[in-house]
């Protein structure tokens, strides 16, 4: 098992820059020394070291299989990354409130998929990682998307979190009409499903990306997705 060394390191790196640091204290800290603009350039570009590290460790650690995923469970794999691409468009068509400028305000009222989540962006993420993690069935796989999904998972209570103490008014209003949760804020009757906010270019740029990730999938990858491949 001394392959996988590199590879724990590697995500022992990646959680901790984007948990022990991004997602705590550590943060609040460093920014206090070094100012919010060189805090966000110094993490970017650690962010990109440490998912260089990530993903070449990934790449040279050997393959210990775990399970096999049947014919079935990976036609369900494959359609639940379509709704993990729409999160992925409607996020980047609609900035997030939970952003906070310098003026310590919302920069967005949530509109189109910030109502059904108030963090798109990470569940893509998670979704993401979890489909690959379940269809893979591979030791090493589930270490590397499974830092992905924690980061995800735990980024969305960090970024609420940070939002509160920053700015409690504002995180009160928006707390009250969104959820973390899909579509719970909708069920509950806070907020409500507004077809009309939703740009058509989306959901189609959503449904195109998915259609060609399965083309290119296995010449990028290596690996295919579909069971009839």
């Amino acid at each position: 098992m001394s392959g996988f060394v590199p590879l724990v390191i590697a995500v022992a790196i990646w959680l901790g820059l984007h948990i022990g640091i991004a997602g705590s204290g550590a943060r609040a800290a460093l920014v206090a020394r070094v100012g919010e603009a060189w805090f966000r350039a110094g993490f970017s570009i650690a962010s990109l070291a440490a998912l260089g590290l990530l993903i070449a460790a990934y790449r040279n650690a050997p393959t210990v299989p775990l399970w096999t995923a049947p014919g079935w469970l990976r036609w369900v794999l494959v359609f639940l990354m379509l709704p993990a691409f729409a999160l992925f468009v409607g996020a980047v068509a609609t900035p997030s409130p939970t952003f906070i400028g310098s003026e310590g305000a919302i920069a967005n009222e949530p509109r189109g998929m910030l109502r059904i989540t108030r963090h798109p962006m990470l569940w893509s993420f998670a979704i993401w990682g979890l489909v690959h993690m379940v269809g893979t069935g591979e030791l090493a796989s589930l270490l590397f998307f499974g830092a992905f999904v924690v980061t995800a998972v735990a980024g969305m209570g960090s970024i609420d979190a940070k939002l509160a103490r920053r700015a409690p008014a504002q995180w009160q209003r928006l707390a009250a009409v969104t959820s973390i949760v899909p579509g719970e804020a909708i069920l509950e009757g806070r907020n409500r499903l507004v077809l009309a906010e939703f740009d058509w270019i989306v959901p189609l740029a959503g449904v195109v990306a998915w259609l060609a990730l399965l083309y290119v999938h296995p010449y990028l990858f290596g690996a295919a997705p579909l069971p009839v491949q």
